[in-house]
């Protein structure tokens, strides 16, 4: 986890208010999701292997050590799950050189988060070698801190890496929005305990209690959010 400012510095002092806003990374804030399906698909392919077209909605969201055990074990490829996250990640990280696109809301919705002083982390189940690559490229004044999936015991599904941005910013997670896009991002979100507006970009997802499903960034701004909060407490 990295961070640029000191926790005690980012609470909010009205304790019915959003204090921070949590954003998970391929797929919510850069259009990235595509990238990682391209990865996998060359490399076993080089591999000798196929992807079933079926297995990408199976892969997607999830930490690297799920997706790619799956892969193996769908595919019996005869590769270590060490040498398969290597691979994955060196090829991934050479698309991510000619660009990162954003999705569409993403730029506006992070200038008026900044603008207005909001708290923001950035939650992803990448490792942190590409998290701080496409952070260069957002922009790392832009987020309070990082979280990395590599850096924490449990990933996405379970709850430690948003638990572990709220203590480092200092909020109280049912103070906290977090915007997902796929079912398992929700769910470590909401077993948190932050409220969640996912925006699904593979797989469909459906509203919840305590979440707001929207089609795009575009519907979300600062006003939303608070509003997410003010509503469910």
């Amino acid at each position: 986890m990295t961070s640029t400012v000191p926790a005690s510095l980012t609470r909010t002092a009205d304790g019915a208010a959003l204090q921070a806003v949590f954003l998970d990374m391929d797929g919510t804030l850069v259009d990235t999701e595509g990238f990682w399906w391209d990865a996998e698909v060359e490399v076993f392919a080089e591999l000798g292997h196929r992807l079933d077209e079926s297995w990408r909605d199976v892969v997607v969201g999830g930490p690297m050590t799920r997706s790619a055990g799956f892969l193996i074990e769908a595919t019996g490829a005869d590769i270590t799950l060490p040498e398969l996250t290597v691979l994955l990640n060196d090829r991934f990280e050479q698309r991510i050189e000619r660009g990162v696109p954003m999705m569409p809301g993403a730029e506006r919705l992070l200038a008026e988060l900044t603008a207005h002083d909001v708290p923001t982390a950035l939650v992803s189940a990448s490792h942190r070698r590409i998290i701080d690559r496409v952070v260069r490229s957002l922009g790392p004044e832009r987020f309070t801190l990082t979280v990395a999936g590599d850096e924490v015991p449990r990933t996405k599904p379970h709850p430690d890496p948003y638990l572990l941005a709220a203590r480092g910013v200092g909020a109280e997670p049912a103070r906290c929005a977090v915007i997902e896009d796929t079912a398992t991002g929700v769910a470590a979100a909401e077993a948190a305990g932050c409220r969640v507006v996912a925006v699904p970009s593979v797989a469909p997802i459906a509203p919840a209690d305590g979440r707001v499903v929207v089609r795009s960034l575009e519907e979300v701004d600062l006003r939303f959010l608070r509003t997410l909060i003010t509503r469910t407490n």
